[in-house]
């Protein structure tokens, strides 16, 4: 069984609804969690909101902490997984915004990921310094991350 399935029959075990939002993943996450059969019962929607601008008009969220704190940041993980669940009914949201590469800079390097988690229980959110493995590993390494938190959220 893959990650993704066994986030699937979690999400169906336990009435659960999906939502994800994603900005460096791209939509990763929501292929993932749709690849296999029998999806449509557990997931709703996927949010790709790449530009500063998508993550505003989309999820709400707010431009005082895009400028404050960057859109690498915890708290805009926060406001996007916040913003997605809200927007969709989900019980279940997952957020991802970080630097897959190439580049970066001293204060937020090339496999700086920052994750949120938004559930009935409330947020939670978290950064994973991937590395400089170049930006497909991130991508994916991003990807897995984001299905485990949603697993354990769920298990």
């Amino acid at each position: 069984m893959t990650l993704a399935e066994a986030v699937l029959a979690a999400a169906k075990a336990r009435g659960a609804l999906l939502v994800t939002a994603e900005s460096c993943t791209a939509g990763m996450i929501a292929a993932a969690l749709t690849d296999p059969a029998g999806a449509s019962s557990v997931f709703d929607r996927g949010f790709v909101t790449y530009s500063n601008a998508a993550k505003i008009q989309m999820l709400g969220v707010s431009e005082a902490t895009l400028a404050a704190r960057g859109a690498v940041s915890e708290e805009v993980a926060r406001e996007m997984a916040e913003g997605a669940r809200s927007r969709s009914g989900a019980t279940h949201a997952v957020a991802v915004t970080g630097i897959a590469g190439p580049g970066g800079s001293e204060h937020k390097p090339e496999g700086r990921v920052c994750f949120g988690l938004a559930t009935e229980e409330g947020t939670r959110t978290e950064t994973v310094e991937f590395g400089a493995i170049g930006r497909g590993p991130v991508r994916a390494a991003s990807r897995d991350h984001a299905l485990r938190l949603l697993a354990d959220s769920l298990g």
